[in-house]
């Protein structure tokens, strides 16, 4: 049987495994995302040591924080690009993991990979198109189209779109994004909930006003790529998400806000079922990174 590496490359943490798919996780590990240098050469040190146990990989998926070039045709592919985390701005990321490991690699977004995961294995099955937003440190969102993670000019930034201020909005806060200011990630991301608030999203109440400023600025993202995309499910992950009744009024305001344009009850009374949570939890990303793997 084949056997697949996956790297999830957060923002936050990397996280590595060794398998074929969910119901097949021989060995998972995680640490923090530091140094470029130092952080590859953790994840090499966990496929070197798999390599050893369980026999040579058939190819290895990364799925990494952008914005990356993810064009094999770019003298850039497999760098970082232009990124607020510190020290990554043009790190290679497929070049040490080439040279050390020698098994194929195939590259693409984290969020693209667990877009894959939850298309293939997880609460998008069956929904094609399909998108999967993250919300955490950073925001992020992929796309599956035709059974294939999305890509044009580079790959979706579904992060970075502009977003109208909430009525409520303190006048001094004009966002976190260093490149935008007051984009969706600017405006919504961890960071800017803790910025604004001067508190940690997960040390916030239920009543807290925050949440449903929050729920505005996401609830208008998802607007737009209802009408953009048409994706048959929306899957919201990230440790922002977490927030208390936070998915339950981003469904309500998405309603109120298509107004009834889009004519499906799946964004009507069948809303719960079309705005959802990660069916793989946590896991969504390392395993799209496995199911990168597999498409190698």
């Amino acid at each position: 049987m084949a056997l697949y590496g996956g790297i999830e490359g957060g923002g936050t943490k990397f996280m590595c495994a060794v398998g074929t798919g969910p119901d097949d996780v021989r060995a998972m590990a995680g640490f923090e995302t530091g140094a470029p240098e130092a952080t590859l050469s953790q994840a090499i040190a966990f496929f070197q040591q798999k390599q050893r146990e369980y026999g040579p990989l058939d190819a290895i998926g990364v799925g990494m924080f952008g914005p990356v070039d993810v064009r094999p045709q770019s003298p850039s592919y497999g760098h970082v690009l232009r990124t607020p985390k510190a020290g990554w701005s043009g790190a290679d990321v497929l070049g040490p993991l080439r040279k050390a490991l020698g098994v194929p690699l195939v590259l693409d977004t984290d969020v693209n990979a667990a877009a894959l995961a939850e298309w293939r294995w997880g609460a998008a099955r069956g929904c094609d198109p399909a998108l999967y937003l993250t919300v955490g440190t950073g925001i992020g969102g992929g796309a599956i189209v035709d059974g294939r993670p999305l890509h044009g000019l580079l790959h979706p930034e579904m992060g970075h779109v502009a977003v109208r201020p909430h009525r409520d909005e303190p006048e001094w806060f004009r966002g976190v994004c260093p490149f935008h200011g007051d984009c969706l990630e600017g405006m919504a991301s961890g960071p800017a909930i803790e910025r604004r608030w001067g508190a940690a999203p997960d040390s916030l109440p239920a009543d807290h006003p925050a949440w449903d400023i929050e729920a505005y600025y996401l609830a208008q993202a998802l607007t737009a790529y209802a009408y953009v995309l048409a994706p048959e499910r929306m899957v919201l992950g990230g440790g922002v998400m977490h927030g208390p009744g936070l998915v339950d009024n981003v469904r309500e305001q998405v309603r109120a806000m298509l107004g009834g344009y889009i004519a499906s009850e799946m964004v009507g009374e069948r809303i719960g079922e079309y705005i959802v949570a990660p069916g793989l939890g946590d896991r969504a990303g390392v395993l799209g990174a496995l199911a990168l793997g597999a498409t190698g």
